[in-house]
């Protein structure tokens, strides 16, 4: 289908053809070298205005004032926006007058790519600026930027929808810069998180994101057909159970930064792609895992922002260790005043429609409780606090819990009302671990379709011997919307997965 301009489009691709004939490739294949950003300038020449006498910067132009034989504008780089002066008789020392008024009047929009040398100056009205003494454009663009205009106190065409925002990643960032250091902080996050846990000596892996089996949490898979293979594959829904395989190995410690791919509903929480840390280490339970994940986060808040309290939303929360911790019953029962700690699937049933809380016959005791929990219970919990002593109908893969009938060695940090972090003391008993996968099978044939799949050659590996181990998986996503205070998902991911786009381009 014959893609169809708009009048801006069409007076930039008569640019476009204007500066070929007049000589000049708008997309020149050499080499522009950089000498300093528009952030350093801004920083350092206020105090020393003998440094940068002689620059070469290069940015995006992002206004323009055309003043006769002499203009002002605007260009923007990675780090910010400084302003350039450009005179005619300074980048046109001959006769020919072409660059000035020809390229730069008529020639150069808004979006433009440019490079220039020069030397900064602060104007007469105080502006530090950069005076231009040669400029070469590097690339055209071809569509016009949604530039923010103000008339009477009023913004026009900003970029604010935020499904155009998402969809055109790269317009956001060209025109929302604050948008960039939200993807900053998601970078010092992972290289913190990295940094802590190198320096305990784990080992970062990798492990098959094409799985001939799903397993390690519950959730619906994505499948796909290996063609030499003739075979079924499914992309992980996590990678549990291929980093336990290499602790039967005899790795002490093993983490991965994991893309997971879970087939299941989107909203400002979820997104069927995203990215979470595994981690497990062997001779370790779940209250030696409690303690790392406090320290670890608490220094994560530290790198990025200096300090542990950091403002989301309308809250003020504090990753200053301790944090508090309370069991799975005793959260229960403080927020619905129902101690459901003896009761049997019926009981649970009929509780769950007492507090309007919906459930189905495909659940069973376990998901009634966690639909309990997730319900009455999670939204309250705003500062970071770990709930523990899970249900064993809710953990097939947890170790059963050393005192407690009935119960595995589990919790789960929740905070700002979100799971951030899941972890066990690893069930390392093959036969045990044999009945909790028959028990999920059974759970599939209720209709349940988030229950695990038996995996005989993960049982193998148990059975030839897994030290006693812990184990955590932590959402890189969702930490990132804490630490950068956003309230969506789709805000931390550079490209969320979106429907197709309906709208005409």
């Amino acid at each position: 289908m014959e893609h169809s301009l708009s009048e801006q489009e069409q007076i930039r691709r008569d640019s476009l053809q204007e500066l070929v004939n007049l000589g000049i490739n708008p997309y020149p294949p050499e080499t522009f070298a950089v000498t300093v950003t528009a952030k350093e300038i801004k920083q350092n020449f206020p105090d020393d205005n003998t440094l940068y006498q002689d620059i070469s910067i290069a940015g995006r132009i992002m206004s323009r004032r055309i003043m006769g034989a002499a203009s002002f504008a605007e260009i923007q780089d990675e780090t910010g926006r400084i302003q350039i002066y450009v005179k005619r008789d300074e980048i046109c020392p001959d006769d020919d007058k072409t660059l000035y008024n020809i390229v730069f009047k008529r020639h150069l929009d808004i979006g433009d790519i440019i490079g220039i040398t020069g030397y900064v100056f602060i104007t007469k009205m105080g502006e530090i600026t950069i005076h231009v003494t040669s400029l070469k454009l590097l690339c055209k663009s071809l569509k016009p930027l949604p530039i923010v205009k103000e008339k009477e106190d009023t913004l026009f065409d900003a970029f604010t929808d935020p499904e155009q925002r998402f969809r055109q990643r790269y317009v956001d960032l060209i025109v929302n810069p604050h948008v960039r250091e939200v993807f900053v902080k998601r970078t010092q996050l992972i290289n913190s998180m990295r940094n802590f846990l190198n320096a305990k000596r784990y080992l970062e892996v990798e492990t098959p994101v094409l799985q001939p089996l799903y397993g390690g949490a519950a959730a619906r898979p994505f499948t796909t057909h290996h063609n030499t293979l003739d075979m079924i594959l499914y992309l992980r829904i996590a990678n549990e159970l291929y980093l336990k395989r290499l602790i039967v190995g005899g790795y002490p410690g093993v983490y991965e930064f994991s893309k997971d791919f879970r087939n299941e509903g989107m909203d400002r929480y979820h997104n069927p792609e995203f990215t979470q840390m595994e981690l497990y280490v062997a001779y370790k339970d779940y209250l030696w895992m409690m303690d790392l994940v406090e320290e670890m986060v608490e220094q994560i808040a530290l790198d990025l922002h200096g300090k542990t309290a950091i403002r989301v939303g309308d809250h003020l929360i504090d990753f200053k260790r301790p944090w508090k911790r309370f069991t799975m019953y005793e959260v229960i029962q403080h927020y619905t005043g129902v101690d459901i700690s003896g009761m049997n699937e019926e009981g649970l049933r009929k509780t769950a429609k007492e507090l309007n809380v919906p459930v189905d016959q495909t659940m069973a005791k376990g998901k009634i409780i966690d639909e309990l929990f997730g319900e009455k219970c999670e939204p309250n919990l705003i500062q970071p606090t770990f709930i523990m002593d899970y249900p064993i109908e809710m953990s097939p893969l947890a170790k059963k819990h050393r005192t407690e009938d009935g119960l595995v060695e589990r919790f789960e940090l929740i905070c700002n009302g979100n799971e951030l972090c899941n972890a066990f003391s690893e069930l390392n008993d093959p036969i045990d671990q044999r009945e909790r996968f028959e028990a999920q099978s059974e759970l599939s044939k209720r209709g349940d379709t988030e229950s695990m799949v038996l995996d005989e050659d993960f049982l193998k590996a148990l059975e030839f011997g897994m030290p006693p181990t812990a184990g955590m998986g932590i959402g890189i996503d969702r930490l990132t919307m804490i630490m950068t205070n956003q309230s969506s998902i789709q805000e931390v991911l550079f490209f969320p997965q979106m429907r197709p786009d309906k709208r005409s381009t």
